[in-house]
């Protein structure tokens, strides 16, 4: 069991900084496992309970988020011009270091996850890994067979580009369609149906691998990640990048 200084462990809640979790820890406000600490440089298990001023302090390293990203935003961390999807989480959670995992475009809606974990944004936006990412689509024009045929057989995009086969499952309007793909290239999913000849309207994101887009989200809202949605992530991840 690893163990961290407890200044580092405060400032890791992206509440304080390192300074400031010196000055609570002198001032008494902070327990760990019950009992008041006293010393900043102090190392503590992993695993210890902490406290400011009563209320548990969450202090894990890596977080996981789900956001239901609304229209107009940018998946991005940063922008000197255009708001970023980072703009709608907490002073707390913006000091975390946290990024996109893959992008959707400024105007495309839907489930996006956020991280601080490098590897596991890795793995769930690697192509090799095939965690498959599932999109309601709305065209200009009737999705048919021979849509769905193509988009099996793999679409060849007009620069050259080979994309891996698709599936495509359409619905009652002619005109709406559940598009699964198992990578992400730039624009995927708007380019394969464009070079179809039905070029997209509205593109949402309801799925990326087992993990379904909260309904109780509203666009703009977001939490944190199940330990079982994080473990069905992490177990795909791992079985498709074999």
């Amino acid at each position: 069991m690893g163990q961290t200084r407890l200044d580092k462990r405060i400032c890791d809640s992206g509440r304080w900084t390192r300074s400031e979790a010196r000055a609570l820890i002198r001032a008494g406000r902070v327990l760990v496992d019950g009992t008041v600490a006293r010393s900043p440089e102090e190392k503590y298990p992993d695993a210890a309970s902490i406290t400011v001023d009563g209320a548990p302090l969450d202090c894990r390293r890596t977080r996981y988020l789900m956001l239901h990203k609304p229209a107009g935003l940018l998946s991005a961390t940063e922008d000197r011009d255009q708001p970023t999807v980072l703009d709608l989480l907490s002073p707390e959670l913006r000091r975390l270091g946290l990024f996109p995992v893959g992008r959707l475009d400024k105007d495309t809606t839907g489930l996006l996850l956020l991280t601080n974990d490098g590897d596991f944004a890795h793995r769930v936006t690697a192509p090799k890994s095939r965690v498959p990412k599932r999109y309601l689509a709305v065209v200009d024009g009737a999705l048919d067979e021979s849509d769905a045929a193509a988009l099996e057989a793999g679409i060849t995009l007009g620069d050259g580009t080979q994309c891996l086969s698709a599936h495509l499952e359409r619905t009652e309007r002619a005109d709406t369609g559940y598009v699964t793909v198992y990578e992400g290239r730039y624009h995927q999913v708007k380019r394969m149906l464009a070079a179809l000849g039905k070029p997209v309207l509205r593109l949402h994101r309801a799925r990326i691998g087992a993990l379904a887009l909260d309904p109780a989200l509203a666009p703009g809202q977001y939490r944190e990640l199940t330990e079982a949605e994080r473990a069905a992530l992490f177990r795909q991840t791992e079985n498709g990048s074999k």
